[in-house]
């Protein structure tokens, strides 16, 4: 299993060998080739509403030396991270969650930003399997619907209706190239991401539902 390094305030999920990861991170979004992808745990009070946050974090990750790697920001504790490997078939899929729900929304609806944390939802996918660049979209396409199922039986309920996750959400799927073409539903491939992601988020949201200590000293 590859190699997944807690050292406050990051983490790290090192892929072994630089691969396709496609996201919509805050750092490297779209799709990049990257060997690590690294989540920043950040206080409420590190954002001030007048930073600019990728300058921010492109001075941090210039100093760790890891300015080519893909990465989140999270307010919530990232040693309460989450992860859930799963097999269908031949295909293995691995998701590493961080979950703070602070900042949810139901989709659709917006809630007014005032007064409210920063928490969020970060996932990444590891797949062995070499995929086409469809096929990565359809894997991330899959990954999001099980963050959303996930969220939605959490049970969360806001003014505006169930939660279905937060307003900076970000997923990110890494995989090597290859021929694999699809990842639906239908798919060992889907099956296994959905799996994967749907237990690390359930799990997730479940302990910062739990946690109410974590939320009042300023985690999301």
């Amino acid at each position: 299993m590859i190699p997944l390094t807690l050292d406050p305030p990051w983490l790290c999920l090192d892929l072994g060998v630089e691969m396709p990861v496609l996201s919509w991170a805050v750092n490297r979004p779209g799709q990049v080739l990257a060997r690590r992808i690294l989540w920043r745990e950040v206080r409420n009070a590190d954002l001030p509403m007048d930073l600019v946050v990728e300058d921010w974090l492109d001075s941090e990750l210039a100093a760790r030396g890891a300015q080519d790697s893909v990465c989140f920001l999270t307010s919530c504790a990232i040693a309460g991270h989450t992860q859930a490997i799963a097999t269908a078939a031949d295909i293995t899929a691995r998701a590493v969650a961080t979950v703070g729900l602070s900042n949810a929304e139901s989709v659709g609806t917006r809630l007014p930003p005032a007064a409210r944390g920063w928490g969020t939802i970060n996932i990444a996918v590891h797949l062995e399997n070499g995929l086409t660049d469809a096929a990565r979209i359809e894997a991330l396409s899959i990954a999001t619907q099980a963050r959303t199922a996930a969220i939605m039986q959490s049970g969360l309920s806001l003014v505006t209706g169930i939660a279905t996750g937060t307003g900076t959400d970000c997923i990110a799927v890494a995989a090597p190239a290859g021929s694999l073409r699809y990842a639906g539903l239908h798919t060992a491939m889907g099956e296994a991401i959905g799996r994967a992601v749907y237990l690390s988020v359930r799990q997730g949201a479940q302990a910062w539902l739990g946690t109410a200590a974590a939320r009042e000293a300023g985690y999301g």
